[in-house]
């Protein structure tokens, strides 16, 4: 029995250093619950010079990536670097050199996790991800094993927190998308090119990752349907608030008759639901399931220590059973083939918006054409603008995507219409 194990991290980032931070800091609190010593080993990183928030000492740095994955000392290698080149590379190299691996790494886990988790299973070791989604959220071991029993319908939630604090922010102090998301760059909450997460990337990686564990589906990044929050404006927001609602990006997931339904989007959540009170990076998902029922998980979806402590966390339970690694009771490898929805069968309510002349039968008409195309009036709404017009805004009851899609585009077709804006689904 091994009683000495020992950590190779590449990536001396946020996460990296988090990690390193939590082994050293604590590395008495986690021997005495292991029963095992867990060391750093090794930290490998292209900038080892530049002084970090967590400084280790300099022998344990190294950047060449020979004195991690080539180093036959070290039991557990931890990616910390992100993307897929050359990360991917080096998990591959890790798992065939009989390492287990522990990443936060979603993008890659979501393009070639069952690729990897297959190779892990040859190799007879581990691949956890705990970390990539969610932050310091325990989700990604709950779908493994605690709801394992059950049969899970569906799951959603906001796992971003970069646009969670930007809708936060637009919501309870006003102000348009532009200057909220630069506010967000000079707080560090969001990236110098924030692409991925304004614009639904880094949701629908963990989207797949957790539609994956929740209904063992083969399912691929290029499934699922995704918008992210940069059209939003200040006055979508205040008709929010009007209806009684608080905008949020969500990631859903539904099982729905042997169909998997899977979407990331902005979405008007009434503000009755718990998900319209979680504020600023945290993030909470949902998980339903047939005998559990509704369980949701909550707290701080980014950061160095949170996530950090999701890395450790896997770190630790890899070092529970080193000598019989858990992988073939905690990954599955014989993924189901189920049909992903089409776009245009996606069900919901829907709010919208139209600038139009300020004169008799244009709403007339906008109604005529929604109702064409089956589309019932929950509410609706005129107001003044500008001289040149006023702005209609509209929620429509239960109805099938393509039929909005239909409507809006003969809606905008209308002389009297000046512009119509992106719409937005309604409930969760």
């Amino acid at each position: 029995m091994k009683s000495t194990v020992k950590v190779g991290i590449i990536g001396y980032g946020t996460i990296g250093m988090g990690t390193a931070k939590i082994l050293v800091e604590n590395k008495d609190l986690i021997s005495k619950r292991t029963g095992k010593e867990i060391i750093l080993e090794k930290l490998v990183d292209l900038d080892i010079t530049t002084e970090r928030e967590f400084q280790i000492d300099a022998s344990l740095l190294s950047t060449d990536i020979n004195d991690i994955l080539e180093n036959d000392d070290i039991d557990i290698v931890v990616e910390a670097i992100g993307g897929t080149n050359p990360a991917k590379a080096f998990i591959e190299r890790a798992l065939k050199n009989k390492k287990s691996v522990v990443t936060p790494n979603k993008e890659v886990i979501a393009k070639h996790g069952r690729e990897l988790m297959i190779l892990a299973e040859e190799n007879g070791v581990d691949l956890f991800f705990e970390a990539a989604v969610g932050g310091g959220i325990p989700i990604i071991r709950p779908l493994k094993m605690g709801i394992g029993a059950n049969n899970v319908k569906e799951i959603y939630g906001i796992v971003n927190g970069t646009t969670n604090f930007i809708l936060t922010k637009m919501t309870d102090e006003g102000g348009d998308f532009g200057e909220t998301l630069k506010e967000a760059q000079e707080l560090g909450y969001a990236e110098a090119d924030p692409t991925a997460d304004i614009e639904g990337y880094d949701s629908s990686y963990k989207l797949v990752i957790l539609s994956i564990l929740a209904f063992g589906a083969k399912v691929d990044f290029e499934n699922i349907y995704f918008e992210g929050i940069s059209s939003i404006s200040g006055r979508d927001n205040m008709y929010a608030k009007e209806f009684g609602y608080e905008i949020k990006l969500l990631a859903v997931g539904k099982e729905i008759d042997g169909n998997l339904e899977l979407r990331v989007h902005p979405t008007f959540v009434p503000l009755t639901h718990p998900l319209a009170n979680v504020k600023g990076v945290n993030n909470a998902i949902y998980v339903k399931g047939d005998y559990v029922g509704e369980t949701m998980f909550y707290g701080p979806g980014a950061g160095a220590e949170p996530t950090g402590s999701a890395v450790v966390a896997d770190i630790l339970d890899i070092a529970y059973s080193i000598d019989a690694p858990l992988n073939r009771r905690n990954l599955r490898t014989d993924f189901d083939i189920m049909n992903i929805v089409d776009r245009g069968e996606f069900v919901s309510e829907y709010f919208f918006r139209v600038d139009c002349a300020d004169e008799c039968g244009v709403l007339a008409a906008i109604s005529g054409i929604l109702g064409k195309h089956n589309v019932s009036i929950k509410s609706a709404l005129q107001k003044d603008q500008t001289e040149k017009g006023s702005e209609l805004v509209f929620i429509t009851h239960d109805v099938k995507e393509s039929s909005i899609l239909k409507a809006m585009k003969e809606i905008e077709n209308l002389d009297s219409v000046f512009k119509v804006y992106k719409f937005i689904r309604v409930g969760v």
